[in-house]
């Protein structure tokens, strides 16, 4: 009889373990997934906040080359021949430039672990 309560008892335990594991990974991908979509909304506003500096700069340079030609047409022309090369050679190294970065970004969100957050 006794030895019937000592196994319920470790049942119970058993039990109360495998739900406090359960709790704990539910836990931890909740907080490594609430991770990377901060990261992912934090790096998004950043990008879209240089990117209208950007394009400020662009406009700003396309009318300074512009009034320095006497076209303003012609500076247009030039800063847009800037972007369309930048993009081109952004486009040839996206893997090495885009990809592989934020894929290593994601990746070091996912598991990293309380230790990397001390040092």
């Amino acid at each position: 009889m006794e030895d019937l309560k000592k196994i319920e008892n470790l049942l119970d335990h058993a039990r109360d373990y495998i739900n406090i594991r359960v709790d704990e990974a539910k836990l931890s991908v909740a907080e490594k997934t609430s991770g990377v979509i901060a990261m992912v909304i934090a790096t998004t506003v950043v990008n879209i906040i240089f990117l209208l500096a950007l394009i400020f700069a662009g406009a700003a340079g396309a009318v300074a080359i512009g009034q320095w030609l006497n076209n303003y047409w012609l500076g247009l022309l030039m800063v847009a021949g800037l972007y369309l090369l930048a993009g081109l050679i952004v486009w040839a190294a996206k893997e090495r430039l885009i990809r592989i970065p934020v894929m290593n970004a994601i990746i070091r969100q996912l598991f990293k672990n309380d230790n990397d957050e001390k040092d």
